[in-house]
Parts: C-alpha cells; structure tokens; sequence
C-alpha cells in the first residue's frame, strides 16, 4: 500500500496536511453534551432546508450523490436518517449493498454501484460504497495490495466521470476516536434495540483500530483532490456531528439559488354524504394498550 500512497502523494499532499490523528478525531476543547431537546430544535431548520433542496433538485433535475464512510459506529446509519427523516423516498435514496455475489465478484469492481447513481431529479445516499475497496476489503483481507492499489489509481478517473455528467458528489468521512467506538459497541452489546448492528465483522475491526487508520490515510492521500474531496466529520458527539454534516451538506448544493416556489394551498371542502351511513361493520380494532 505505500506505493499508492507514495504514487499519488503529490496529489495527496493537501489532503495529509489536513489528515485526522491515528486516534481518531480530538474532541476539542469540552462542551456539554447538546441535550434531545436543543438537538430536535437546530434539526427542524436543517430538516425544512432539505424539503427545499429536494423540490430544487425535482425541478431543475439535478443529480447529487453523497457517499457516507468510516469505521464502524461512526455514526452513518444515524446521520443518513436524520437527513432522510422528513424528505420523500422517491427522491432520496438511500444504497446500502449487501456483501457481492458470486457473479459480481467477477465484473468489474465498481460495476455493481454504477446502476445505482442518481438519475435526473434524484439524490442518492451511499452508506458506505466503492470504497469498501479501500477500506473493509483492504484490512479483513478480501482484496488483495494489487487491487487495492489499482482501485486507488482509477477511483478518481471515474469520479470526474461522474461529475462531468452533472452528478454533484459529495463525499464524507465520519470520525469519532477510539474510546467512543468502543463505548457504542459496548452499547450494542447491552442495548436490546441494537444487538443487530454488531457483528463479527464489527468485533474484528474494533481490533484492528491502527489498520483502519493506514487504510483511510491511504485512501485521503490518493482520493482527496481539490474536486473530488474527502469533507471529515467529527462524530464524538453524534448530535453535533449529524447537525454539522447536514448544514455542510446544505452548504454545498446550489439549491437556493433559484428558491422554487410553492402555490397557495386551500384545502377543498368535503364532498356531501348523498345518504352516505357510516357501517355497522364489527371492525377488529388493535387493541389499546397505551
């Protein structure tokens, strides 16, 4: 792998200045956690901002995809819903591909994401992505240096593919530091309405901390261009974080630059019973039990 990182280090070198430490992003200067409450109210506006992006994006026909990476419990999954709370589904999608196929293990790597990027009038949300390569494949050892390496070499090619076809690609790494990754997996152990998210998969990469350090500072050095960059969220603390990615997300689609405007709404009146009678029909109601 160092020869990716050394090949594309000229590329890189604005990307490594910037580099988060091996330990995970600091936590800065301490603050007391944001309470549910201050969160719900700084995510109504964000959440309002969004509606507005998605009638820009239906009407001017835009195509935007943004790529959600990092370690396990970063925080994708929560940030992902937060955006895609109050937006139509028709619109946002959100791509999250099971582990490959037999059959595509053998295309092309990047093959199977191309069908699901963005048509016109769509924004499409990658919970992790093609850079499973350079990530979870490179460190469990499901590619090997050879193909990591060429994906390196060839990612950024396809990118300015993309966006020469109009998509806007935004892409973000979420970081959060060692002991809060370890205290969400902890979590999941605990927490019933969790267990799901935790793995074997998960439990392997919590050892191996300082090789998903290597693999994402290889990644940054090769795939961090000046139009292609890595935006990197601190997610210590998930409600900042998530409210952080959303204003910067909303920072960087031109959407209010030609507000669309929405027509007066009056609800119609009701048409008439014409003898209507409501049933006699013994419905079988859920039952009440709260």
């Amino acid at each position: 792998m160092a020869r990716a990182a050394v090949k594309k280090g000229k590329k890189g070198k604005k990307a490594q200045k910037a580099a988060v430490p091996p330990n995970g992003v600091d936590a800065g200067e301490a603050r007391p956690p944001m309470t549910a409450k201050e969160f719900e109210r700084e995510l109504e506006p964000l959440q309002v901002e969004l509606v507005k992006l998605q009638d820009w994006v239906k009407a001017t026909n835009a195509k935007v995809c943004v790529v959600f990476e990092g370690r396990d419990a970063a925080g994708k999954g929560g940030t992902i819903k937060r955006i895609t709370d109050r937006v139509s589904p028709r619109v946002f999608r959100v791509v999250a591909l099971p582990a490959p196929t037999e059959r595509e293990k053998s295309q092309m790597y990047i093959q199977r994401y191309v069908p699901h990027l963005p048509a016109a009038g769509e924004v499409v949300i990658f919970d992790r992505s093609w850079y499973n390569r350079a990530g979870v494949e490179r460190v469990m050892g499901f590619a090997s240096d050879t193909q990591v390496r060429d994906f390196l070499d060839h990612v950024v090619p396809f990118e300015r593919a993309m966006i020469a076809s109009g998509i806007i690609l935004i892409k973000y790494w979420l970081e959060a530091n060692q002991e809060e990754q370890t205290r969400r997996f902890e979590d999941r152990i605990t927490d019933g309405r969790k267990t799901w998210k935790l793995s074997p998969m998960d439990l392997e990469s919590h050892s191996r901390w300082y090789d998903y350090s290597r693999a994402r500072d290889d990644m940054f050095a090769a795939t961090d261009t000046p139009d292609t960059p890595w935006h990197v969220v601190d997610t210590n603390e998930k409600r900042r974080g998530r409210l952080n990615c959303i204003a910067h997300l909303l920072s960087l689609v031109p959407y209010n630059t030609e507000e669309v405007q929405r027509p007066d709404i009056v609800l119609p009146k009701r048409q008439p019973a014409k003898g209507y009678v409501d049933p006699d029909y013994p419905y079988r109601f859920v039952p009440k039990r709260y």
